[in-house]
Order: structure tokens, then sequence, then C-alpha cells
């Protein structure tokens, strides 16, 4: 279905990232089923956290090209299973080729799945807590090219700021507004590409 899918749209306009990598279709598939769509599952933020947190320094082609490995490395991104990693799992963690093999990376990632519980009992969900700072509902913006969309903003520095209080690592206001974009708290599609209809 997804192929179906993706020979259906592949004429469409995109994004300007997106078409940069257009031969992946993984990459492609993800821009248009995912990106931009309003998250409301918590397994899927912490998910998002993740992946965008190991993605500091890279690009997001190289982690989305890992994104099964990671799932099956971190037990498909079962927060309370994470949150609960010893010393022995970290190091088969830095064992693993499937993901990006960084100390601080892996630690943060324990860590955060930990403080990722402390928000869940204290708002009810991190679906909640999210969402609270847009007063649930996502931020349309109309950019019209892609030089155009921020790689921060106001609401990313806030809810950086925020996370790291909170104890969270990795999620500097860059890495923050890209997990808003991913996850449709913020939705950036360019005004050119096929999905800003979609979407707004």
């Amino acid at each position: 279905m997804q192929n179906q899918d993706h020979l259906r749209h592949q004429h469409h306009p995109r994004c300007g990232w997106a078409l940069s990598h257009a031969d992946k279709p993984f990459y492609v598939d993800y821009h248009d089923t995912e990106w931009g769509v309003p998250v409301h599952d918590d397994r899927h933020f912490f998910e998002m956290l993740i992946l965008e947190g190991a993605q500091a320094g890279l690009s997001w082609l190289t982690i989305l090209a890992r994104r099964d490995t990671y799932r099956a490395a971190y037990d498909n991104f079962d927060v309370n299973k994470v949150a609960a990693y010893d010393a022995a799992k970290q190091e088969a963690l830095l064992a693993d080729p499937g993901i990006i093999r960084n100390k601080l990376k892996v630690a943060a990632s324990i860590q955060n799945a930990q403080t990722f519980i402390a928000i869940q009992k204290e708002f009810g969900s991190f679906d909640s807590y999210i969402w609270s700072f847009v007063g649930g509902m996502p931020v349309i913006n109309h950019w019209k090219k892609m030089s155009d969309v921020p790689v921060s903003t106001d609401l990313s520095d806030k809810i950086s700021k925020d996370l790291k209080k909170r104890g969270m690592k990795f999620v500097g206001t860059t890495i923050i507004y890209s997990f808003l974009q991913a996850t449709g708290i913020v939705m950036d599609h360019t005004k050119d590409c096929y999905r800003y209809a979609e979407l707004s």
C-alpha cells in the first residue's frame, strides 16, 4: 500500500528537504505520511524525542535510516523499559552498530525516559504536557519556501528550557523545534508542498 501511495504521490510538489533525498522512498514517505501530522500518542512522542536527540550533529537521513534498528534496540521505545535500563544494557547499546553509539546520547536516552515518566505522572500524559504549550491547537505556519522556516522559535526556547529544568538532556531549542515539526505541534510544510493544503 505504501508503495502504491508513493507511486501515486511521486510527482506531487514537496518541501525542499524531502526533495533533497527523493531517491530514498522511506525519507519521502516520512515527509508524506508523518511529518507535521499532529501526534497524541505518548510512545510516539518518546520515540521522536530519542531520535531527535540522537540526530544532534548528524543528518535526519542518518537517523531515519536507522529507525527500525533503533526500535529493536530500544524495546520499541517502551518508556518504562528504557527508564529501567542498567549498565549492562547501556554497554549493549554502545556495542550495537544499528544505532548511534554515543555514550552521552545513550545515557541521556535513559535519563530522558525517567523524566518523561515523571512528566506523565504530573500531567496525566506527556501528550497533555506538550500540547499545553500551544493551548491544544497546532501552530500552522505559512512559509513560502524552505529558507523561510526557522530552526528555533520562542516556543521551542520555552519548551527546551522547561525540559532541561526537569532533567532532560539533548533537548536544546533546535532539537525541540525539529521535534515540534515532526509531531505536528508545529506545521511547517511550505505553501508549495501538497501536504500544506491537507494539513492547514
